[in-house]
């Protein structure tokens, strides 16, 4: 019974994070969103995926952090550079099932994790891919490049030119490190300012375009 409340509390709270967002999913792709959150959950006690543990911070800090990047997706396809636990990447690949998601991070426990969640959630338009950025050299370039809290702006934009089509862009979801940088493989576009349901910290999203 205390899990069926649970799932009704997520899915409630996540309803209103959504309707505030302006984003709007089918209900098969919110059970999904509220699976994933129950399966990182249970996996995070054992391998520590993440320092967040609340399951109602998970849904914000986690979900719909995620998911205020929805609309700046670019193209038919994208890859989420130093994934973690799928964040962005599964939320965003299970809003959006028309895109071609790749998944990256050179930590084992991690995309063992991914794969697994892949696997439970059905996600036919993703790919787990366990290597080093510098490393990974994709048969077919990407069109977006998403990054999270992974590294500094500079080294991310190094790091993720050979990963993008001429004209992708790569949506680096940042706090405060919004300084513009001058670089001939990548044309600075804009910031946006990302909002999130129940989070008072600032969040941007830094857009560049490969040349």
């Amino acid at each position: 019974m205390k899990k069926t409340r649970e799932i009704e509390f997520d899915r409630a709270a996540l309803d209103a994070g959504l309707e505030q967002m302006d984003i709007t999913l089918p209900s098969a792709s919110v059970d999904k969103l509220i699976a994933f959150l129950h399966m990182l959950v249970k996996w995070n006690r054992v391998y520590n995926l993440s320092a967040i543990r609340e399951p109602a911070d998970m849904l914000s800090l986690h979900l719909l952090d995620s998911l205020s990047v929805l609309p700046h997706l670019h193209g038919e396809s994208c890859i989420d550079v130093g994934t973690g636990a799928g964040l962005p990447g599964i939320p965003l690949a299970i809003a959006r099932p028309d895109m071609r998601f790749g998944l990256l991070d050179s930590n084992s426990k991690k995309t063992r994790f991914v794969q697994q969640a892949c696997i439970e959630l059905g996600l036919k338009n993703v790919s787990c891919i366990h290597d080093r950025i510098e490393r990974y050299q994709p048969v077919q370039k990407f069109d977006t490049v998403t990054a999270r809290a992974f590294t500094s702006l500079p080294e991310l934009l190094t790091l993720t030119r050979h990963l993008l089509m001429d004209d992708g862009q790569l949506l680096a979801m940042k706090s405060k490190e919004v300084d513009v940088l001058e670089r001939d493989d990548f044309k600075f576009n804009r910031v946006e300012s990302l909002r999130v349901p129940t989070l008072e910290a600032e969040r941007n999203l830094v857009i560049y375009s490969a040349t």
